[in-house]
C-alpha cells in the first residue's frame, strides 16, 4: 500500500472535507425542506372519491401539509381478510400524523370481496395508486416517492404492487393514463402465499381456475430483479398468518437480490399499524431516500 505524503494529504484531506461540506450542505438543504413541510398547517380531508367502478365511488381520507415544494406521498391499504376493515381502522395509518411529518398520506377503502370478487380489491389499489400520480401537481407529490404500506390483506395486495406491479387485469376505477410506479413497500403482518393460507379461499375469482389465480395473486410467486424495495413487518406469534410465510417471502427477496428489510417479532401477535410499524417504517422510508 503506497504512503500517502504530507502534501498529498493535505491535498486529500481539503477534497475530503469539500465533499463532506457538499453533502451537509445538500443535507441541511432537505433537512430545512422537511421541516417546513412539517411545520406547515395540515390540510385534511375525507370522502375523497379516488375512482369509480360500475357506479359506486371509491373512497379515501387524505392529509397533507399546506406548504410550498414536493413531498413524498405515502398510501394505506387496510387489512380485514379482503372482506372487512376500512381505511381508518387499526389496520390503516393515521392520515394526518403522517401529514405532520411531511408526507402526503392517503388511506383507501376498496371493494370487499363479500361484493366484489377478486381480484377487485388489487384492482383498487391499483387506481388509488394512479390518482396519486395523476393528482402530484395538485397537492405537491413527488412522484419519483410514492410508499405503499399495508396490513394483513393490505399487505398482501401492497406486496403484490411491488412484485408484480399492474399484473394481467384490466386497469378499472379512472386515471388510465396515470402511472403506477411505486418507490417502496411496507408489509405488515402480510399473505404472501395463498394458496397454503386458511383463509386464502376467500381469494375466488369466477372467471378462471381458482389454484392458479391464488398463485398468480401469491406475491411469492414474482419475486424478482424488478421487485420494489419492501420492508417487511412479521411476528412468530401471527395466528392470522404464519410467520413462515413472511420467512419464505424474506428468503426469496434475498436469493433475488432485492432490497429489503425484515423486522421479525416474537411475540406481538398479527400486528396492526401500531407506533412501533410506524417507527419502523419511516426509518426504512429514510433508508430508502438516503440511497438517492
Amino acid at each position: 500500500m503506497s504512503e500517502v505524503t504530507g502534501f498529498d494529504r493535505r491535498s486529500f484531506l481539503g477534497r475530503s472535507a469539500a465533499a463532506a461540506g457538499a453533502l451537509l450542505a445538500s443535507r441541511l438543504e432537505a433537512s430545512g425542506a422537511e421541516t417546513r413541510q412539517a411545520s406547515a398547517p395540515i390540510v385534511t380531508r375525507t370522502d375523497v372519491i379516488y375512482g369509480r367502478v360500475e357506479g359506486s365511488a371509491l373512497l379515501a381520507n387524505l392529509s397533507y401539509p399546506d406548504a410550498p415544494g414536493r413531498r413524498p406521498a405515502i398510501v394505506s391499504v387496510h387489512g380485514g381478510r379482503w372482506r372487512a376493515g376500512n381505511r381508518a381502522d387499526a389496520s390503516s395509518i393515521k392520515v394526518a400524523d403522517w401529514a405532520s411529518a411531511g408526507f402526503f398520506a392517503m388511506s383507501i377503502d376498496y371493494r370487499l370481496v363479500g361484493g366484489s370478487p377478486a381480484p377487485a380489491p388489487y384492482l383498487d389499489v391499483q387506481c388509488a395508486i394512479r390518482w396519486v400520480h395523476a393528482h402530484a401537481d395538485d397537492y405537491g407529490i413527488d412522484p419519483a416517492r410514492v410508499y405503499l404500506i399495508g396490513q394483513s390483506a393490505g399487505g398482501h395486495l401492497v406486496s403484490l404492487a411491488a412484485t408484480l406491479g399492474e399484473g394481467p387485469w384490466p386497469r378499472a376505477g379512472g386515471w388510465d393514463r396515470a402511472g403506477t410506479d411505486v418507490r417502496a413497500v411496507i408489509s405488515v403482518a402480510a399473505a404472501y402465499e395463498l394458496n397454503t393460507l386458511s383463509w386464502g379461499n376467500l381469494w375466488t375469482p369466477v372467471t378462471s381456475e381458482v389454484e392458479e389465480a391464488r398463485r398468480v395473486a401469491s406475491p411469492m410467486t414474482h419475486v424478482g430483479p424488478t421487485t420494489k424495495p419492501i420492508l417487511v413487518i412479521h411476528s412468530d406469534d401471527d395466528k392470522s398468518v404464519p410467520v413462515q410465510q413472511a420467512v419464505d417471502f424474506v428468503a426469496r427477496l434475498k436469493a433475488a437480490g432485492v432490497q429489503h428489510r425484515f423486522v421479525h417479532y416474537a411475540d406481538r401477535g398479527h400486528m396492526g399499524i401500531t407506533e412501533e410499524v410506524v417507527t419502523e417504517a419511516r426509518a426504512f422510508i429514510r433508508e430508502i431516500e438516503s440511497k438517492k
